[in-house]
């Protein structure tokens, strides 16, 4: 490394280009913003998906389904999965699956599913359970805790009406 080359690249108080000042500049006349069309008025700005006036890629994709939005996603683990990370004896909860990276990902609710065998008694916590699932936690000495899930919310229940009785 050369002395003189320490600080090559580095420029931290570097003006910013101050556009349309002229043909001298560099960046006079149009000041990058080129010769016609919208771009070249002040304030505008393309929202990130316009493609230039030509159909944009989101809309020429076809569509097929209903994508529940408000929809929750359940993320299940099998009772061997349960069997490799956890110890005998310990509280298996959706937090401690988290933490130990048997339930990766974005999840609202948890899920117990039977595929496998479990020798472990362990005291299991969680939103869903199958049966067999269920029937093989038991069967090895533990216990099954469902978690309730959200409460749903309740709509359209307004205030008693104030019309009067017809015919009254």
């Amino acid at each position: 490394m050369q002395l003189d080359g320490v600080n090559k690249g580095i420029h931290k108080n570097r003006k910013r280009l101050r556009v349309g000042r002229g043909p001298g500049s560099g960046r006079g006349c149009t000041a990058g913003r080129g010769d016609k069309g919208q771009g070249q008025l002040a304030g505008w700005s393309a929202a990130g998906i316009f493609e230039g006036g030509r159909l944009p890629l989101i809309r020429r994709i076809p569509k097929r389904g209903f994508h529940n939005r408000h929809g929750l996603i359940v993320r299940s683990v099998n009772v061997e999965a349960l069997e490799k990370a956890c110890q005998a004896g310990s509280e298996v909860t959706p937090d401690t699956l988290r933490a130990a990276g048997v339930a990766k990902g974005i999840w609202h609710e948890l899920k117990i599913l039977g595929e496998g065998g479990l020798s472990k008694a362990l005291k299991v916590s969680a939103h869903h359970f199958s049966a067999q699932a269920k029937e093989k936690i038991l069967a090895a000495g533990g216990t099954v805790t469902e978690i309730p899930g959200p409460a749903p919310v309740v709509r359209n229940i307004g205030k008693a009406s104030r019309k009067k009785p017809v015919g009254g």
